[in-house]
């Protein structure tokens, strides 16, 4: 599949998206939005401005990702839930794969890199995964794309496909319903699976709400493929930003991007690190960057 600026992807729409929202309610967090308030913040905006947070940090398994993990679970038959599913992750997708599988009763075998976070090792075991090592990210998809031919799991792909937009469409839904109003939204990119539905959720309803994707410069990928004019792959990432890493992104979620975004922006490491320190000082939230 080659998705270029010509083409248009299967987007979910806001009926998909609402439907999403009533199967994963019983599941997850409707988390908090809080305005960002306090001297540090606004001294560096005009005054006129308002900034609200999405505190998708406190959503269950401590990640946005366990929306599309569960949605894509959600649409397997009995026979494909009972072999189970795979996915392969760093940390937070792992994490995700392993609660949405813990709640709906189906078995996990996630395969993490041996340089995975222990805490975050730790917390996918906690959710009852059975969990695999290998040296690295691409050995990590082959055994995944393995265990998926040979024993049939299930894989839960950790940001492409419509079910994890739709699943992360819920979010978008979540905000604009708080704030019809929004001027603007500002989502960061790793694959473009959050980015993707929260887009696609906030444009279809408020087409005058910009969309602003921001990536590290050590891993910009989606402005590569903006640039390309369909999806792209780079060879090694080099960022703090372990959790916007991964070396692509896919047609899919270029697909959505491409459709919806505005601009994508680049920020370096040390902004990040600056950014992290402001957010901690002004809204005590110990977050990743």
């Amino acid at each position: 599949m080659v998705v270029t600026d010509l083409d248009r992807v299967d987007v979910p729409t806001i009926s998909e998206m609402r439907a999403a929202q009533k199967l994963l309610e019983p599941h997850i967090v409707k988390t908090a939005i809080q305005q960002w308030q306090g001297h540090e913040i606004e001294t560096r905006l005009d005054p006129a401005t308002q900034i609200f947070l999405k505190l998708e940090l406190f959503q269950r398994s401590g990640t946005f990702k366990m929306r599309g993990a569960l949605l894509n679970i959600m649409a397997l038959d009995d026979a494909a839930r009972k072999r189970g599913v795979t996915a392969f992750s760093a940390g937070n997708h792992a994490i995700a794969v392993a609660c949405a599988a813990q709640r709906l009763n189906t078995p996990a075998k996630v395969v993490m890199i041996q340089t995975a976070n222990p805490a975050r090792i730790a917390a996918a075991k906690a959710f009852g995964a059975e969990i695999l090592f290998t040296p690295d990210g691409a050995s990590a998809a082959a055994l995944a794309k393995k265990l998926e031919a040979e024993e049939g799991l299930h894989f839960v792909p950790p940001f492409d496909g419509k079910a994890t937009t739709t699943g992360t469409g819920t979010v978008g839904l979540e905000m604009i319903d708080a704030l019809p109003d929004l001027d603007a939204v500002i989502v960061s990119i790793g694959g473009g699976g959050l980015i993707s539905g929260i887009a696609a959720a906030i444009k279809q309803i408020n087409p005058n709400c910009q969309l602003f994707g921001v990536e590290p410069t050590g891993n910009d990928v989606m402005s590569r493929s903006f640039s390309a004019h369909q999806a792209q792959t780079i060879d090694k990432p080099q960022t703090i930003c372990d959790s916007l890493s991964p070396p692509y992104t896919t047609p899919y979620t270029y697909g959505v991007c491409r459709q919806f975004l505005d601009e994508i922006v680049l920020v370096n490491d040390d902004d990040v690190c600056a950014a992290l320190a402001v957010l901690f000082r002004g809204m005590k939230l110990a977050v990743e960057p």
